[in-house]
């Protein structure tokens, strides 16, 4: 997917811009606040001033004849002096008490004010000590603050307390100037603003954003195979340096994934060999278990060709009538039949399989194996009891390569009975086949022989290849293997149960295949 390329460039320029804009407005805050600090510890001073000067006004105006405090109210030039000098202070409100606190002058005073103002200069006169006071609410620069300020001072003319005098001013001028100046500060502050934006975008855009769209169309058009395309970047940082390391982790990249395809090539190829190998010794096995019912042949087919030759013997004779020809010939017939069908059991389990899965019938092919195994030598004394319970018996498999499993568990419960220890009735040698459905998708098939049982450290390995608890020369530990590696093909389990001196069962689960068929495919 593709991402914006204004995407890294914004966020980080936006981010940025919005830290550093914060961090302006509050050190213009802290700025302001002390701007505003200084100007009204400019007009403190100012006041202090503007009463030293009264206070020498007033000493001057009493040295004149026989003035005293209360004819300062009526003196006109002191009236001109003094409003000339508050309003150059920019102080507007005066009130001079004399020394019983009584005032004697004041102007520019409402009722209210002239209250607080008379109030604070009899303060000052009596603690004999300057103070300055602040009243009222009014919105500030950004928040609201005081009003006015009110600056008091005793008057002290020779030693002598004479009186005290309060002046007044209003603050909002000083806010207003304040005001004023913040609307350039804003202004610098935008200007500043666009000026990182503009800065910011082309070096971010030169040091970190076009290095890593070209890291990211580097990743993007590399392709297994593809030459590993160069990196142009000399930059001595963290880009540069990640550039560099990208470029060396898509060459070993490169390098691993061909080694990678080297071993798969390699497994791929094992792994063929090893299926070779499988089949090679299923062949084997398969080979094995014809080779034993082979040498069971000659006494199977040899008293059919016994009767045969007797039959053939009456008829060169020829001392028979017509009728009994016909029957010895129809006889010799039935026997011929019968030896070609047990050769060619033996030769259709002896052909290759083709390993192509179809549906088969579980239940035709354990009564095919049964049949074919009934008149073995091998078999002789042996009884075997189908009990096909199973109502659902149809699977996809290799029919060839379960009837090699069938018959491999077959031969090997008869070599178990051939031995000592039998359990049930005395001599009585019994091989038990039982289909049943455990559930509605499986088949589960179960081999019961009353033979002496397997010890419980040996059952675990029955399954191994060429592990076998037969004498040397009686078998080749296949058997069991081959059908392990055959059900599990089939995409079944092969398990086995057993106890000493109660026999053995091997089980044998199938997945089921279709709808539900009926019958036990007898």
């Amino acid at each position: 997917m593709k991402i914006p390329s204004y995407g890294m460039r914004a966020v980080i320029l936006t981010q940025l811009i919005f830290l550093i804009v914060a961090a302006m407005l509050l050190v213009n805050v802290v700025m302001l606040n002390f701007h505003q600090r200084d100007l009204i510890s400019v007009k403190v001073d100012m006041g202090r001033l503007l009463i030293r000067i009264l206070v020498h006004n007033t000493g001057r105006f009493l040295e004149t004849g026989e003035r005293r405090m209360k004819d300062l109210d009526s003196d006109i030039n002191f009236k001109r002096d003094i409003s000339e000098l508050m309003d150059g202070g920019g102080y507007s409100g005066l009130i001079i008490v004399d020394h019983n606190g009584e005032p004697v002058f004041s102007a520019n005073l409402s009722s209210e004010t002239r209250q607080r103002g008379l109030n604070l200069a009899r303060i000052a006169m009596e603690t004999m000590d300057w103070s300055v006071n602040y009243n009222g609410i009014t919105w500030g620069v950004l928040w609201l603050a005081k009003s006015e300020i009110n600056v008091s001072s005793p008057i002290i003319i020779n030693g002598r307390s004479l009186g005290g005098v309060n002046i007044s001013a209003s603050l909002s001028p000083i806010y207003k100037s304040v005001m004023e100046s913040e609307k350039l500060v804003l202004l610098y502050i935008i200007l500043d603003t666009f000026i990182l934006a503009v800065v910011g975008i082309y070096l971010l855009s030169r040091i970190v954003v076009k290095p890593i769209h070209r890291l990211l169309r580097m990743t993007e058009e590399y392709k297994d195979g593809d030459i590993i395309p160069s990196m142009v970047e000399d930059q001595r940082n963290e880009i540069g340096n990640l550039s560099r390391s990208l470029g060396i982790m898509l060459q070993r990249l490169d390098d691993n994934k061909k080694e990678l395809r080297t071993h798969i090539s390699s497994l791929e190829e094992a792994n063929r060999r090893l299926k070779e190998a499988h089949k090679e010794i299923i062949r084997s096995e398969k080979l094995a278990s014809v080779g034993r019912l082979a040498a069971g042949i000659a006494h199977e087919i040899g008293n059919p060709i016994g009767i045969i030759l007797g039959y053939l013997d009456l008829i060169r004779k020829g001392d028979i009538t017509d009728q009994e020809k016909v029957d010895f010939i129809d006889r010799v017939e039935t026997e011929i039949t019968r030896v070609n069908r047990i050769i060619n059991q033996l030769l259709d389990f002896s052909r290759p399989s083709s390993g192509k899965k179809e549906e088969s019938r579980v239940h035709d092919l354990l009564s095919y194996t049964v049949n074919m195994l009934r008149p073995q030598s091998i078999m002789e004394g042996i009884k075997i009891n189908l009990d096909l319970r199973a109502s659902r018996d149809t699977i996809m498999a290799d029919p060839n390569q379960l009837h090699q499993v069938f018959l491999n568990i077959i031969l090997n419960a008869t070599d178990a009975l051939s031995g000592e220890g039998l359990t049930g009735e005395p001599g009585k040698k019994e091989i038990s086949i039982i289909s049943d459905n455990p559930n509605e998708s499986m088949i589960e098939l179960r081999f019961i022989d009353n033979g002496p049982g397997i010890a419980e450290e040996e059952l675990i390995h029955i399954f191994d290849p060429f592990y076998t608890t037969k004498d040397p020369g009686k078998g080749t530990g296949l058997g069991l293997s081959v059908c392990y590696w055959i059900v599990e093909g089939q995409g079944g389990e092969i398990r086995a149960e057993s106890v000493i001196g109660k026999g053995t069962a091997i089980i044998v689960e199938l997945p089921i295949h279709g709808s539900l068929n009926g019958g036990d495919g007898q």
